[in-house]
């Protein structure tokens, strides 16, 4: 059986072609999407949940390509004192519950897509990754076939959507490393085969399948971690091409989405009531980087800064030079709770509150009892300008690579529900019809009528 598979940045999906139409299938109780997030009591352990699930005839290869883990995976397991089949790692909303009820004693992962193709991995990082997506696509596979005919149907085949570009920088070498690291992952997951489509790509076939007439269409996709941009034809004399290489003008894309507009939010509302932008007692700003990587939920790096013994001891030594002292006293809790997740998700609640109001009031008392941060549509605008910018940016390099200009332009994406974000987009060029898809099933729908045409 074929499906369409939407391994998103904030929400991972799944399609099946019903008729002729496209059904999303359950993954999360009644809901259509699961939250891409994964919390393991030990990061460790990660790997040996792999294993549990592989087939036997795969076990003996995975257990000597991560041995280390494994033996690692062991020890944390009795050191944590948990049974031998106690569940250990949770991925989706499970994941979530976890997190928000440990946050400082586990390992938490939110958007592990936006890491792929990152430059400077290690081998073990690399390693990590294979296997959080692996178990995030088996769950998510399990899930699936629970829901089709009532447990009785197998999923072979599958068309995954990525990103143009998963990294901003890295280029070519980077999407080769990422597409690898998702390849290996579905079929340790029991993907027997697997293609790939540009995910604007995939939201412009779901539009496609309602045109009647033959037109050009500037796709602007922007998801929980990417944007990404395509000029296609389409329309009647198009739909049945099984090659659409020369309908593609153009694309662009970069990794810049939603939960850049969260941290965006997060640093320009949350952190001052941290400290950020107070002053020493030489009259010197406090530095920003504690703050910076506290939020940067998408960076690697900026997180192992954070969560390092001397990122303790920077923001202790802030403390004693502080000209208020009370407020770093937050970050260091923070740092010391591993609390950062918790602020960028807080940020993603007030935007979403923000589609449907001028004002919200967020409560961050996890950090300081009665703490709240007072956020209006105006304040995320602003505190959203450079990563708009870039969008932007985008936008008009899609324009320039197809030397032609969109009859619409298509707008699709969870992120691009935001009111503000609508408004930029819009505004660039207000003489272009725009047309808003499904902002978070037109991937997904895309994906499956081109795994029909693959795989059928």
């Amino acid at each position: 059986m074929f499906v369409g598979f939407d391994y998103g940045s904030a929400n991972c999906a799944i399609g099946v072609i019903d008729g002729d139409d496209v059904r999303l299938v359950p993954l999360s109780g009644d809901s259509k999407y699961m939250s891409s997030t994964l919390y393991a009591m030990d990061r460790e352990l990660i790997a040996e949940a792999v294993l549990k699930q592989l087939p036997q005839a795969e076990q003996a290869e995975y257990t000597r390509i991560r041995a280390a883990q494994l033996s690692r995976g062991a020890a944390a397991r009795r050191d944590l004192d948990l049974l031998p089949n106690e569940q250990a790692v949770f991925v989706g909303e499970q994941a979530i519950e976890a997190y928000l009820d440990m946050p400082d004693e586990g390992f938490y992962v939110r958007s592990p897509k936006s890491f792929l193709g990152a430059t400077g991995l290690r081998d073990s990082q690399i390693a990590l990754f294979e296997d959080i997506v692996t178990l995030m696509m088996m769950h998510i596979k399990k899930q699936a076939e629970s829901q089709l005919e009532q447990g009785k149907s197998t999923i072979t085949h599958a068309v995954i959507g990525r990103p143009v570009n998963f990294q901003g920088i890295g280029g070519e070498e980077s999407n080769q490393q990422a597409e690898a690291i998702l390849s290996l992952a579905a079929k340790r997951a029991g993907f027997i085969e697997v293609d790939f489509l540009f995910e604007p790509l995939a939201a412009g076939m779901d539009y496609e399948a309602s045109l009647d007439e033959n037109v050009t269409v500037l796709v602007v996709d922007v998801g929980g971690g990417t944007t990404d941009c395509s000029m296609v034809k389409m329309g009647p004399n198009h739909i049945d091409n099984r090659d659409r290489s020369a309908d593609f003008l153009g694309h662009s894309g970069q990794r810049i989405g939603g939960n850049d507009l969260d941290i965006a939010l997060s640093m320009a509302s949350f952190m001052p009531h941290l400290g950020l932008g107070s002053l020493m007692v030489n009259k010197l700003p406090v530095p920003s980087k504690p703050f910076w990587n506290a939020v940067a939920v998408n960076d690697i790096s900026a997180q192992r800064d954070f969560s390092a013994l001397g990122s303790k001891k920077l923001i202790e030594d802030l403390i004693k030079d502080a000209q208020h002292p009370e407020l770093i006293q937050r970050l260091l809790k923070v740092q010391k709770e591993q609390l950062g997740y918790k602020i960028v998700r807080s940020a993603e609640q007030s935007k979403i509150a923000l589609s449907d109001a001028n004002s919200v009031d967020t409560p961050l008392d996890y950090i300081h009892s009665g703490l709240h941060a007072k956020v209006s549509d105006s304040d995320f605008e602003t505190a959203i300008t450079m990563p708009l910018s870039k969008v932007e940016a985008l936008m008009r390099e899609a324009l320039e690579q197809s030397g032609v200009t969109p009859d619409r332009i298509y707008v699709t994406g969870g992120t691009a529900r935001s009111p503000a974000i609508y408004k930029r987009i819009a505004g660039l060029f207000p003489e272009i019809p725009i047309v808003v898809g499904d902002h978070f099933g037109s991937v997904t729908a895309g994906l499956t009528r081109w795994a029909q045409r693959v795989f059928a």
